[in-house]
């Protein structure tokens, strides 16, 4: 069964999310966060395993998602900052967050926005690093989706659609702009980072760099899986993801402070 669909409002901007899982009083907020043109339906193989430990909020980013819903999508800062008022909103804490390609972008600047809530990270494949025009990394496509799961790719071309060309190329130029680098040091909060050992996307070295970045993170390469990793080979990235979550929970909170 499906889980209900909610709505955070701030302004004239709609941001969509379904909450399941472990009730939220008996389980910490595990926030699943997709990348470009992606929706809930790119994380549909690992739900089911991350449910059974946590209470699970999947966000559809504006502009983006399942549903055709003629939204202009936000720069990544913006989205960060409207997920970030999303979990004031909620008032969630011991938050862990998951994000995908662009998805992990926005959520390093999530945990960067709101330490004292984000106490774990997950970065799959995330961009931020990467300094190319739009045009070459769209030039990669065909090439990421023959190295992928040939069945899900229905399921990207229906997504890329719903997000209509506008909001694809704008989000696209815009991610590329944005640079992580100077965040990195900053992030307190414990970090897997993982990555596809087939990603022609964003290359594995590009993972590397990040995890080198972030003090006390670790580097995961996943065989055979490509940029969408999750969907590629969920049961690797299941496993590791639960080994982390597992090991969080002997974690102290994070301070935001770096000492």
């Amino acid at each position: 069964m499906t889980a209900p669909q909610h709505m955070y409002t701030s302004g004239s901007r709609r941001l969509y999310y379904r909450q399941s899982g472990l009730s939220a009083g008996h389980a910490e907020p595990l926030i699943l966060i997709h990348g470009l043109s992606g929706s809930r339906r790119w994380w549909r193989y690992n739900l089911p395993a991350l449910e059974a430990v946590r209470c699970v909020y999947v966000v559809e980013l504006v502009g983006f998602g399942s549903v055709r819903r003629r939204q202009r999508s936000l720069s990544v800062q913006d989205a960060a900052a409207l997920v970030a008022e999303w979990i004031g909103a909620l008032d969630l804490k011991g938050v862990t967050v998951i994000g995908h390609s662009m998805g992990g972008q926005i959520s390093l600047r999530v945990a960067a926005l709101c330490p004292e809530r984000v106490s774990g990270l997950v970065l799959a494949a995330a961009s931020g690093l990467l300094h190319r025009a739009w045009w070459q990394v769209a030039a990669q496509l065909p090439l990421a989706m023959r190295r992928g799961r040939l069945k899900f790719v229905p399921t990207i071309l229906a997504d890329g659609a719903r997000a209509g060309l506008p909001n694809l190329i704008r989000s696209s130029r815009d991610l590329l702009r944005d640079d992580v680098t100077d965040i990195l040091p900053g992030i307190v909060q414990p970090t897997l980072v993982i990555w596809g050992e087939n990603d022609v996307l964003l290359p594995p070295a590009l993972g590397e760099a990040i995890a080198a970045g972030i003090r006390g993170s670790r580097f995961v390469l996943l065989p055979h899986a490509g940029h969408v990793l999750m969907v590629d080979s969920p049961l690797e990235f299941n496993r590791e993801v639960l080994a982390f979550l597992a090991t969080l929970e002997a974690e102290p909170p994070a301070t935001g402070e770096v000492s």
